[in-house]
Order: C-alpha cells, then sequence, then structure tokens
C-alpha cells in the first residue's frame, strides 16, 4: 500500500469482543462520513477477540474497510497504537466501538483540524452510565497525574480524539513496550484543543475495564509519566528515619532520666512494623520502576499482525 493513496481521513477503532455493539456503530459510523469531504478509510484492528468480532468485521459491506487482525490480545492500548501505524489519511480518529464516544462529534474534529490544530480531543462533560465510584476515581486519577506529572495531560479525556498526519508520524516513533496513549498524545505537543461532550453509556456488551484493570492502568500510566514515586519513597523513608532516630534519643533520654521499670515490647513491635511496612513499599515503587525497564531492554516488537486485509465484501466489490 502507498503512504496515502488520497486518503484524507483514516478512523481507527480497536475491537475486542465487541461483536453486539459493531453493527450499529458502523452504521452510525458511516453515516457520519458520508458528509465527509473526500476519500476516507475505517481500520477495524482486532485485538485477539475469542467471540464473533472477526467475522462481523468480515461481513460489512463497505469498500472503505479494512481489517488488521492482531495475532492475540495485546491490549488496547497496543491495539491502538497498531491502527495510526497503518493509517494513511492526513487525519486520523480514534474511536472506541462501544458507542459511549459518539462518531457525530467527528466534523466538528475536522472544522478544528481544517483551523490548523494538530491534535483536537474531546473532553466529557459528563459520563452516563457510569457509577459514582467509577466516576469519582477516574477524577481523582487524572487530578493526581497532573500533580506529578511534567506533562500536562488534560483531564476529562479518553482516546477519543483527531490527529494530523505530523501528529501521528510523531507518535509512532515512540517504540515503548508500556504505552500510555493518553500521555503520549499529550507527550508530543503540537497545538491541542478541546471538544466539549457528553458521554453516552455502553450502547451494548459489557465493559472490559474492571476495577483491577483501571487499577493496572492508573500504575501504567504514573509510572510511565513521572518518577515522582521514586522521589516520594525516598522522602518518607528519609521522614521516618528521622522520627526513628528522634524517638531513640528519646527513649534514651527516658530510661537515663527515670529508668524503665517495664520491657517495651509493644513499643518495639510497633516500630518494627512500620519501618518494616514502608521498606517493603519503597521497594515495591522501585520494583515497579525495574520491571518496566525490564521490558523496555527486551527492545520486543509491539506486537504481530496475523493479517491486514480488507473485509470480504470489499473482495468482492473489487
Amino acid at each position: 500500500m502507498s503512504n496515502n493513496d488520497g486518503i484524507i481521513l483514516s478512523i481507527v477503532v480497536p475491537a475486542y469482543n465487541e461483536e453486539e455493539v459493531l453493527p450499529e456503530f458502523h452504521k452510525r459510523l458511516t453515516s457520519v462520513l458520508e458528509k465527509v469531504e473526500g476519500a476516507c478509510e475505517i481500520l477495524y484492528v482486532n485485538d485477539g477477540s475469542s467471540d464473533r468480532t472477526l467475522e462481523v468485521l468480515n461481513d460489512f459491506k463497505d469498500p472503505r474497510v479494512w481489517i488488521i487482525d492482531l495475532s492475540r490480545n495485546f491490549g488496547k492500548e497496543i491495539a491502538l497504537s497498531a491502527g495510526l501505524d497503518h493509517a494513511r489519511g492526513e487525519a486520523v480518529v480514534v474511536i472506541d466501538a462501544d458507542l459511549q464516544d459518539p462518531p457525530e462529534l467527528i466534523p466538528k474534529f475536522i472544522e478544528k483540524w481544517q483551523e490548523g490544530y494538530d491534535v483536537v480531543y474531546a473532553r466529557r462533560t459528563a459520563r452516563d452510565g457510569e457509577t459514582f465510584i467509577k466516576k469519582a476515581t477516574a477524577k481523582l486519577f487524572y487530578r493526581f497525574i497532573q500533580g506529578v506529572s511534567r506533562v500536562k495531560i488534560p483531564e476529562d479525556t479518553g482516546d477519543y480524539r483527531l490527529l494530523s498526519r505530523r501528529a501521528v508520524e510523531a507518535l509512532k516513533q515512540l517504540r515503548e513496550t508500556h504505552r500510555f496513549m493518553k500521555g503520549l498524545f499529550a507527550w508530543i505537543g503540537y497545538p491541542q484543543i478541546a471538544v466539549n461532550y457528553r458521554r453516552d453509556p455502553r450502547f451494548a456488551g459489557s465493559t472490559k475495564w474492571n476495577y483491577w484493570h483501571l487499577w493496572n492502568f492508573a500504575i501504567e500510566g504514573i509510572t510511565s509519566f513521572t518518577i515522582n514515586p521514586l522521589k516520594i519513597a525516598s522522602y518518607l523513608g528519609l521522614m521516618t528515619s528521622i522520627g526513628a532516630f528522634t524517638y531513640a534519643l528519646f527513649v534514651i533520654y527516658k530510661t537515663l532520666a527515670f529508668g524503665e521499670p517495664v520491657q517495651g515490647y509493644p513499643t518495639l513491635m510497633v516500630v518494627v512494623l512500620f519501618l518494616g511496612g514502608v521498606q517493603l513499599m519503597s521497594l515495591g515503587v522501585i520494583g515497579e520502576y525495574l520491571g518496566r525497564m525490564f521490558n523496555e531492554t527486551k527492545h520486543r516488537p509491539l506486537y504481530f499482525v496475523n493479517s491486514f486485509n480488507p473485509s470480504t465484501s470489499h473482495d468482492e466489490s473489487d
């Protein structure tokens, strides 16, 4: 395939076990693309789905559809990267298939892109269909990472956005294994602007992001874009040492001045357990960073593609 082939707009859609929602998503997406001037392509990235996602994609009767079938499930961040690697458009829109992010926002993205912005991201003003705990933890995460990271990651945003060709080319140079795409989108810089919208509930199926996955995702984001946890561990260790030394001086003074008729076993146990907990926590933080360094030094490819083909109907229409 050539580098561009006259494609103005590429749509990258990571999909993992989305057989229930894909027909409606594609219907709404193609309805929007009918209003877009110039040639478009839709790249569905099947991220090792175990349901009928790949069969559904192959049944789409649309010559604009291309299917990137990954060799296994690599995770959404890698699937998204695979789509960006293969997109040919002058502008590339990244969108999830669950219809929480409305495709009808794409024309507004294009307007801002034509005004000269390289990254146009969707910012949520409301998150319908999500629990209070999920909303609260998401808000806390964005506020926390804003405070500790040198890269200003926009709050209340997901992956839904438009990227110019030069923004895509910049992202393609970042080949780190542990990928926090929201951070990478912000890291490349270039003119960026937000488009506000109200996020809808999932159209069908169930979310793949339970609280355990979200917790690991948060750790990924924090460790990818700041070393402040290491600094915090160092400061905590320093303050604990100062506190322990001060307490030791107090114990010595108390013993010399008043004696110590009662053995201090409870106090000793509290101090030992506290210091042991601080040490283990600090080692855990160091281990998180060390593990990521270990993975990065392997220089493994981000993904493998099982096949990159047009949909079945695309072949029939040629």
